[in-house]
This record gives C-alpha cells, sequence and structure tokens, in this order.
C-alpha cells in the first residue's frame, strides 16, 4: 500500500451523513459506476460487480444494509483460509472465574518497537465481553497496543461489527472504500465484513467495542425532538480510491470467524475498488461535534443523554451496546451534588479515558486504562471527590474541560477474560480503597444540616 504521513494526509475526501445512500468513484477512473443498474453484463473499465450484505435480504428498507462494490477482481480470488495463531483474542467467557468486585486497570502498556514489532491486528486483547457469537448476540470490548502498520495484511470480520476509539497515536485506515484518518477524540467503525489495514506512526493504543451480528445505529430523540447529540452530518464516509497492485509473495486477509483468527493468501491488493454506492459503509465521527444536553435546573439527567451511537437489543429500550461520551460542559444546576451520582445499575459499565481527568476520581483513573462496573456492583465519586463537591460553592462552571471519557455500557453480563485479570499486569489491586476514606455524616438530630450556600 502507499502509505503516507498523516500530516500529509488532509487531502483524504469524505462524504457527510449517517446511514445515507451514497455513490462514489475515483475519479481516476470517471464513470466507473454502471448507470441504471447493479450488475450488467460488463461493468465499466471491465470490473467485477460484488455486493456487500450487512442485513438480511428482507429487512424492513430502513434497516436494509448493502453496498455494491466494483472491483479489479472480487474477493473470492484468494487461497483457503488457515487457522493462525490467535494471541490474546478470546470470546471463551469462561476462562476465569466471575469477579463481581469493582475494576480498574492502569494505563495498558504499549510494546517497544525496539524490543517487538507488533501491529493491529497481533495487537488486539480481548479484556471482557458477553453472549453468543454463533446465534448473533454480544459484544466484547477489545484493547489494541501498538507500534507497526500493517504490511501486507489486512483484516475482516465474520463476527460482527469494531467501533475503534484510538486513544494515542493517529489511524490511517485503508477499506476497501477508501481511506479514513482517525485521531484521539475522534472514532471511527468499521462494520462487519469490510476489509481493512491500519498503518500507526508511534506507539499507539486505543479501545474497540465489537457487537455481534447487529448494527449501531443513531439514539432516538424521542422530546429532545429532531436536533441533538451527535448529528447526521458529522459523519463522515470515505470516498472510492483503489491500488491495482500485485503482491509478491501474497497478500495476507485474516478473517475472524466465530471468534477464531484464520489467515488466507492473495496475489493482489483487497483495495482495488474503483467505485462504489449504497448505504452499508465505514465511517468516522469527531467526538468535539457533540451537541451536549445537560441539567440547567436541578439534579441530573441519566447519562444516557450523551450517547452517541446504539447497538440495540430486540427489547425497545434497551442495548446489547450504548457507546456514551463525557465530554466538556457546562455545570450550572442548583442545590445539587453535580459530580456522578452514587449507583448501582442493571448494565456493565466499561470507562475508558482517551485525554484529561475524569470527575469523579481525578486520580487513579488514567488515559488509556479501564475500568468496569458489573451488573448491580456499586459505584461512584471517590472519597475525595465527595467531600470537595459537597462543599462546594455551586456556580457555573466548566466540567471536564481537557477530557474526554466514555463508557461502553451494555445490558448482558460481561466476564473477564484471563488476560483482562491476570496476564496483562495492569488491574489496580487497590481500586477498592479509593472509597475506604468515606465517612458518615449522618446527623439524627438535625435534619436540615447547614450546606456552603
Amino acid at each position: 500500500m502507499a502509505s503516507c504521513c498523516p500530516d500529509h494526509c488532509s487531502h483524504i475526501q469524505y462524504i457527510s451523513g449517517f446511514g445515507n445512500e451514497c455513490a462514489s468513484e475515483d475519479p481516476r477512473c470517471p464513470g466507473a459506476l454502471p448507470e441504471g443498474q447493479n450488475n450488467p453484463q460488463v461493468c465499466p473499465y471491465n470490473l467485477y460487480a460484488e455486493q456487500l450484505s450487512g442485513s438480511a435480504f428482507t429487512c424492513p428498507r430502513s434497516t436494509n444494509k448493502r453496498s455494491w462494490l466494483y472491483r479489479i477482481l472480487p474477493s473470492v480470488s484468494h487461497k483457503p483460509f488457515e487457522s493462525v495463531d490467535q494471541g490474546h483474542v478470546t470470546h471463551n467467557w469462561d476462562e476465569v472465574g466471575p469477579d463481581p468486585n469493582q475494576l480498574r486497570w492502569k494505563p495498558f502498556e504499549i510494546p517497544k518497537a525496539s524490543q517487538k514489532k507488533v501491529d493491529f491486528v497481533s495487537g488486539l486483547h480481548t479484556l471482557c465481553g458477553a453472549g453468543d457469537i454463533r446465534s448473533n448476540n454480544g459484544l466484547a470490548v477489545h484493547i489494541f497496543l501498538c507500534n507497526t502498520s500493517m504490511d501486507r495484511r489486512c483484516f475482516y470480520n465474520s463476527d460482527g461489527d469494531f467501533l475503534i476509539v484510538p486513544q494515542k497515536g493517529k489511524l490511517l485506515i485503508y477499506t476497501e472504500f477508501g481511506k479514513m484518518l482517525v485521531q484521539p477524540k475522534e472514532i471511527c467503525v468499521i462494520q462487519r465484513g469490510m476489509r481493512f489495514s491500519i498503518d500507526v506512526f508511534e506507539e499507539t493504543r486505543g479501545y474497540i467495542l465489537e457487537v455481534y451480528g447487529i448494527h449501531f445505529e443513531l439514539p432516538d430523540l424521542g422530546p429532545i425532538g429532531a436536533n441533538g447529540l451527535a448529528n447526521p452530518r458529522d459523519f463522515l464516509i470515505p470516498v472510492a480510491w483503489y491500488e491495482d497492485l500485485q503482491v509478491p509473495g501474497g497478500f495476507t486477509v485474516i478473517n475472524k470467524y466465530q471468534g477464531k483468527l484464520f489467515a488466507a493468501k492473495q496475489d493482489v491488493s483487497p483495495f482495488n475498488v474503483v467505485a462504489w454506492h449504497g448505504n452499508y459503509t465505514p465511517y468516522k465521527y469527531n467526538l468535539e461535534n457533540f451537541m451536549v444536553i445537560n441539567s440547567v435546573a436541578f439534579d441530573h439527567a441519566d447519562p444516557s443523554i450523551f450517547t452517541v451511537l446504539t447497538a440495540k437489543s430486540v427489547r425497545p429500550g434497551v442495548a446489547i451496546a450504548d457507546f456514551v461520551i463525557f465530554p466538556p460542559r457546562w455545570g450550572v444546576a442548583e442545590k445539587t451534588f453535580r459530580p456522578p451520582y452514587y449507583h448501582r445499575n442493571c448494565m456493565s459499565e466499561f470507562m475508558g479515558l482517551i485525554k484529561g481527568h475524569y470527575e469523579a476520581k481525578q486520580g487513579g483513573f488514567l488515559p488509556g486504562g479501564g475500568s468496569l462496573h458489573s451488573p448491580m456492583t456499586p459505584h461512584g465519586p471517590d472519597a475525595d471527590c465527595f467531600e470537595k463537591a459537597s462543599k462546594a460553592r455551586l456556580v457555573p462552571e466548566r466540567i471536564a474541560d481537557g477530557t474526554m471519557a466514555f463508557m461502553f455500557e451494555s445490558s448482558l453480563s460481561m466476564a473477564v477474560t484471563r488476560w483482562g485479570l491476570k496476564t496483562s499486569n495492569c488491574l489496580d489491586e487497590n481500586y477498592y480503597k479509593c472509597w475506604e476514606p468515606l465517612k458518615s455524616h449522618f446527623t439524627p438530630n438535625s435534619r436540615n444540616a447547614a450546606g456552603p450556600n
């Protein structure tokens, strides 16, 4: 692949809009899209027509996902797949026994390039997850830790969609639909079956939310109305770009299928799509474009108001996975304990930190680390945060400036892998101690204790 420095990738163009019907041609081959039909007897430029379906043919039109790709060779042109080393990728949720404790991880360590070259696929580590791949129901949380680009290798996932959250380092992502540059405080979604390869430019780290058999969509807005949260126009889709490249020694195609990794060789680059049209595409989004909604009187609105994308279950209002962020915003609530409240929840909550300091825990929860609070496991502000917020003068204030925290929330009870609990050596054994200094302020003889205001 013809790589480029991220500082010289400003020429990469995109199409705007979430879930749109789009059409794109590489400008080197004008008129590459057939006119008036999908599958002509002979395609323009003697290309092959190939459909990529992301939903059943008979899904309702509102949820039907497919794209037509016009390529130099079809994706079937490869040698047989063979099983390869799984590394730390797993879907075995019974590797270790369940642990209901509050869990927190220190920043996951990125391997040094001087010691070992690790690309995106080799650097995948499954941290936790739930459900069953074969029945298309569930999710997984992965951490990626890499220091080198994918060389003559691409990856595609037969099991589900990847929502990728880079935390350190930019990602130049080649896909069958074109190129995307994704950097910290941006996300991208590579949907099921789409082949991609990632170039990195430094030691790189990030998080992945994988959902099985379903796709991410924008949350319903209800009484919020027509506008707000993540606006559809801010999602960006790559434009067609191809390389007509013969690869001496073969290009390796890696497939994750039923939770296992397989590899096949082919003689050409998989990024040979000259034109495409449809609504089943990869896309990216800048989290700084999120239109934040917050309480302007008293109390908290629930954190669902910070939902960027959701992957719904069959139960109304219940998600297999939500992607939620906690961006910079104003706090103006009166007579209110402003940090996140103490909570026990029927959901699983995995939190990560891209940058800065999370307002409920100024220490210990660090960029590149994470935490998991399982269903009905209590959690909330640490002792220091509680004391300060209980005595603070309630004036309008900026919250989380210079910070971007996020949450992967699920209705499923997630199990942690052996790598997450042991092999990573990043589990913070002292996490529980942040709540130990909490003390009783109970005043049985005085209902109206004096407050700061």
